[in-house]
């Protein structure tokens, strides 16, 4: 194995790949430093997305790494979480597009879709010909999604009448098909329905003025009157626990997610610490210096300890809802401190998108409230470990 796969693998817990892993980890290390890394800053000041990358992204194999009917290869949950880990460690916003792709619209597909509708949508999305969303959020229905979703389903003879709302969803303005929750009116439970975005009704508007992940095309949905046929129903979706499934899996990768976007801070902070010259030396041979950098480190190695045993119990299919929602609360906050200590490293350089720390201080807030906000993932825990729901 090559040891310069992740330099701030500090515990080297990254061994545990297989060399068919490292391989593919490798391939997209080299990929995002020379073919995102020079190009990111100016997409992310201009907020538009680089859709020139999906096709290259989709050639490495990581559209639909998890889903037998589209993966290269087979791979762990602990390579993908790397992979997640890899992606944000250059740009958040990409690795995000990735997340939303591969894990909520094709792992949608994949967990509550039909034998037909897996083999007919995920190799097109694998191969990024066909672009997806996931519509959950709502302009009034958020972290209280369970109880609170008012996007409405009616029967209409052979098909289903779609009328509502969403907000906030990645990739809204130049997917192909959305998937959308929304709430039977027949017997009030949540159902999915893969949406094509040219349906009649159906109109995006991108989300502006957006400070934090500024790459992610965020997108308004509006559903009036919206017809699909029955064969667009996910059958295997019949309630919003169906629908949590997929948040479950995905929540994970958001952890690893989170240190990657650590890593990204923290290393442009080594280096600079290393250049930077002040009181006649560098300022990474002062005290005060070398203190926030080794409390980085302990912030990142921490997190990479905890995510890499939720992907384990994840390969392991004894993964829970509980073990997801500690890892995302936990890896978040150890990022908001990782970004504003390695800003601090900075000083005011450190607000510089050229200097690389700037970014991943702004997406870290996004990355912190997508996928469940620290207070709901605690509440999630706080269930598992009291026995009582305490979320109203």
């Amino acid at each position: 194995m090559r040891s310069d796969l992740l330099s701030s693998d500090f515990y080297s817990f990254q061994d545990s790949l297989s060399p068919r892993e490292v391989e593919a980890t490798l391939a997209v290390r080299d990929f995002f430093e020379a073919e995102v890394g020079p190009i990111v800053n100016d997409f992310w000041a201009r907020a538009e997305f680089p859709s020139h990358l999906v096709k290259p992204l989709a050639g490495l194999g990581l559209l639909g790494a998890a889903w037998e009917e589209s993966r290269q290869f087979e791979n762990s949950a602990q390579w993908r979480g790397w992979i997640a880990l890899e992606m944000s460690r250059v740009d958040a916003s990409v690795s995000s597009f990735v997340g939303v792709q591969s894990g909520l619209a094709m792992g949608s597909i994949a967990t509550g879709g039909s034998p037909a509708q897996r083999q007919e949508w995920l190799p097109q999305m694998a191969t990024g010909e066909v672009v997806g969303a996931f519509g959950l959020t709502e302009p009034l229905s958020g972290s209280d999604s369970a109880r609170g979703l008012r996007t409405t389903a009616e029967r209409r003879g052979e098909g289903w009448m779609l009328n509502g709302a969403k907000r906030w969803i990645g990739n809204g303005t130049f997917a192909d098909i959305v998937v959308i929750a929304a709430r039977d009116a027949a017997d009030g439970q949540v159902k999915s329905f893969l949406v094509p975005t040219a349906t009649p009704g159906f109109a995006a508007a991108k989300i502006e003025g957006k400070q934090s992940l500024r790459i992610v095309q965020n997108a308004d949905i509006t559903l009036q009157d919206v017809v699909v046929p029955d064969e667009l129903r996910l059958p295997g979706v019949e309630s919003f626990r169906d629908v949590a499934t997929v948040l479950r899996l995905t929540r994970a990768e958001v952890a690893w997610q989170a240190v990657g976007n650590s890593i990204g801070a923290y290393e442009a902070a080594v280096a600079y610490a290393k250049e930077r010259e002040q009181f006649g030396r560098p300022i990474g041979a002062h005290q005060l210096v070398q203190d926030l950098l080794a409390r980085c480190l302990g912030n990142i190695t921490a997190s990479i300890a905890l995510c890499m045993q939720v992907s384990r119990l994840l390969d392991e299919g004894r993964q829970l809802d509980e073990h997801a929602a500690l890892a995302k609360s936990f890896a978040t906050s150890r990022m908001r401190e990782t970004v504003a200590w390695s800003r601090e490293i900075l000083g005011g350089n450190g607000i510089l998108l050229q200097n690389d720390v700037a970014r991943h201080f702004a997406d870290a807030e996004g990355i912190y409230s997508y996928e469940g906000t620290r207070e709901m993932n605690s509440l999630i825990v706080g269930r598992a470990i009291t026995g009582h729901a305490a979320f109203a």
